[in-house]
Formats: structure tokens, sequence, C-alpha cells
């Protein structure tokens, strides 16, 4: 039977890639950065605590750490479509189900529930969708992908304040949950593909067949292999630490400020600013793996970072804290894509979502132990100096664990099938 082949013109990866961009903007949006709007509402109307409504957040992140585990695996085996579908029904099913409820319980089974949609819909399965349709274009496809899903707090958190004060926040749930349906099911289940051969392609858009354009050997290295390799594990611990550190230093960010003098409205405004200017931090590292060698350019990011933090201790006037800014959001957009690009770069894509989804479990583990203990530390000293001076350690310690993550396997690793076709 002879396959249905996508235009040569066009490669189907980049569609692939600007459909995943906009679904990521609203999938981050409604179900991640859309959830501090709410904080309030919900506190004010249903009587809840500030502890009791963000522990289910946590909550909800902490699942989405344990389920990216099985999530790798479906990737691996069957590819995105299916699971973010689903997953995006979910979601959307789940948005509305927040806007009715009405006891702590519902709510925490509902934000459970969403930490396994997020896990299904964030970055985790669209970064296994770019491993496997991109060789040479691969840090390109993360640059555009993560660079227009960074407009996603941009978008959303206004959008959901907005809808807040003009409908009730009842109401404006059940905005965002159309937007959430409307924006993200049809895309994954009429565009995602599994692989390039199912278009009679090689990744990069290179043809298969006796004329094919040569295309990059990739590592074909199973998860067994990874988990045997010091590599990955030098790897965990770097992403582990400079997370944690990058967590920590956001969630401490305006007290830190207002502790050392300067104004609350000051203080959110430098918080909010980062996230804005994590974005040239994605255009300027990403692409810069594809010139040197991928792990000196991320412990070049963690470094930025670590650097920032000592410019923070450093000064108390307004110009070294926006130095701050600049160095920490170049850093803080940087991270991510940086992860997706070297587990792609070291271990290839045909077990990309299950070896990518072991780092991330210590990724979403830092992410959530990082706030807790910065304030059990500040708890203990009384000073944020303190505090802050042990993440620009915790910062350097990631720069010194990144730099022995050696490609080793990659050597003599077998091509992947799609390889051996090409």
């Amino acid at each position: 039977m002879r396959m249905i082949s996508w235009p040569r013109r066009i490669y189907y990866g980049w569609i692939l890639v600007l459909a995943l961009s906009f679904t990521e903007i609203t999938s981050w949006g409604v179900l991640y950065y859309g959830f501090s709007v709410f904080i309030t509402p919900l506190r004010q109307d249903l009587g809840w605590s500030t502890e009791q409504i963000t522990g289910a957040f946590s909550l909800a992140l902490l699942l989405s750490g344990i389920a990216a585990l099985p999530v790798g695996r479906w990737l691996d085996r069957h590819g995105p479509r299916l699971l973010m579908t689903v997953g995006s029904i979910a979601a959307t099913m789940l948005v509305f189900a927040w806007s009715r409820v009405e006891s702590v319980t519902a709510f925490y089974l509902i934000w459970a529930g969403i930490g396994l949609a997020m896990a299904a819909v964030l970055y985790e399965p669209a970064f296994a969708v770019i491993a496997t349709w991109f060789v040479r274009g691969r840090a390109r496809a993360l640059t555009i992908l993560t660079f227009v899903a960074g407009f996603a707090s941009v978008i959303y958190i206004p959008l959901a304040a907005w809808l807040v004060g003009r409908y009730g926040w009842r109401e404006a749930l059940v905005i965002l949950a159309v937007i959430l349906g409307v924006g993200t099911i049809a895309p994954h289940a009429l565009l995602l593909r599994r692989h390039p051969a199912d278009l009679g392609l090689a990744p990069d858009g290179a043809p298969v067949g006796p004329v094919a354009s040569p295309t990059p050997v990739q590592p074909s290295i199973t998860p067994r292999e990874a988990l045997r390799d010091p590599t990955l594990w030098w790897i965990i611990a770097s992403f582990f630490l400079t997370m944690f550190a990058n967590t920590a230093v956001t969630v401490h960010l305006i007290p830190y400020l207002i502790a050392r003098g300067h104004g609350a409205g000051f203080a959110a405004t430098v918080a909010g600013a980062i996230g804005l200017l994590a974005l040239p931090g994605r255009l300027i590292f990403t692409p810069l793996g594809d010139r040197w060698e991928r792990r000196h350019v991320t412990a070049s990011i963690f470094l930025l970072q670590a650097v920032s933090i000592v410019v923070l201790l450093l000064t108390r006037s307004t110009a070294g804290v926006i130095l701050f800014v600049i160095l920490f959001g170049a850093g803080f957009g940087a991270i991510t894509p940086a992860r997706a690009a070297l587990i792609a770069d070291y271990y290839g894509s045909a077990h990309y979502g299950t070896i990518s989804s072991i780092v991330a479990l210590f990724f979403t583990a830092a992410r959530g132990a990082a706030p807790v203990a910065a304030g059990f530390l500040y708890t203990q000293t009384g000073d944020y100096a303190s505090v802050f001076g042990a993440l620009a350690g915790i910062s350097a310690l990631a720069v010194l664990t990144m730099l022995p993550a050696r490609r080793r396997l990659v050597e003599t690793a077998a091509p992947t099938e799609l390889s051996r076709r090409a």
C-alpha cells in the first residue's frame, strides 16, 4: 500500500512546531500561569486559606512529575497524538469542573487530575515531538517552540484577571475552559503525527530512499543503558541544582527585595519582568548548542544564574536589581530548552520520551522542594541574604556538575532504525 507523502516544499515538522507553539501557549497559560489569578477570589468567595488553595497546585505539580515516567514510555511506543488529545480533553473538562467547585476535597481531586493532564500536554510531550522530527534543525525548532510558548504568562495572566473582574471567577473559568478546548483539542487530534517516516521522510525533511540526503547518525540508547551512564546522573544533578536555586529565587524574590528596602510595587514589577526577559535568553542560548559543545553552553547558562544572584546580593541600588533581572532572566529562559536539547543530542530520539521523563522527575522535584527549603532556611537564619548566598553557591555547584557530562555513549551507539533507512 503506497504511503501518502507530504509535499516536499514545506517540511511537516515545521507545521508541528507551529501547532505545538500555540497549543503550548494555551495549555501553559490556562493550566499553570492562570492559577495565581484565582487565589484571592477563591479565598474571598469560599473562605479557604491561601495554604489550602496553593496546596492543590503543589499537588498537581508533584503528580505531573510522577506521571512523566509513564507518559515518556507511552510517547516512545505510541507517539503524541492520542496522549495529547486525551490530555487536552481531560484538561478542558477539569477546568470546567473547577468553575463549579464547592468543597476543598473536590478542589484537590480536580487539581490532581489537572496535574496528570499537565504531564500529557505541557513541554515534555512537545519536546518529544521535536526530538523525533528534527536533528539538524532541533535547536531552531526548540527555540521557536519555547519562544512562542513563553508568551503564555504575558497573555493569560492579564486575560484571566480581566475575565475575573468582568464576569467573576466561576464564569472566567468557563471561558478559559472553552479557550483551552478550542485551542488545543483539534490541533492535537488532527495535526500530530508519530514519525517523519509516516510521511515518507527522515528527520529534517530528507527523503527516505536510495537518493536520500545524508542525515546525522543519532545515538540509539535504551533507558537501561542511559541509567548506567554516569553522564545522565551528572545531567540530573546539574539540572536539579540549578532548578532548585532558580525556583527558590523566583518564589522568594519579592520578600527579599522588600526586606532590602525596595517598594512592594517595584518588587512585583521586577518579578514580572523576569518572565519577559526570559524570551531573549531562549533566542540566544538554544541555537548556540549547534556551534559549541552543548554541555559548555548549558554550563554557561547556569553560570549566568549564579552571577546574577551574586549581583543581587552585592547591590541595593535599582540599577543593580535591573542588572540582576537581565542576567537572571536570560538564564531562566534558556534552562528548559537546554535540557531538551541536551537529552536529545546525547541519547537520541528512539527512547527520548522515557529518558527525558527521568530527568523531568528530578527537575519537578527540585521545583517543588525549593520554596519550602528556602523558607525553612530563612526561618532558621532570619536573614534573606544567607538564603540567597546559599542559592548562589548551589547555582555555582550546578556549573561544576555539568562539566563532567561528556557524550560518552554516542561514539559507540548503533544508528537508529530511521538512520539505517536513510
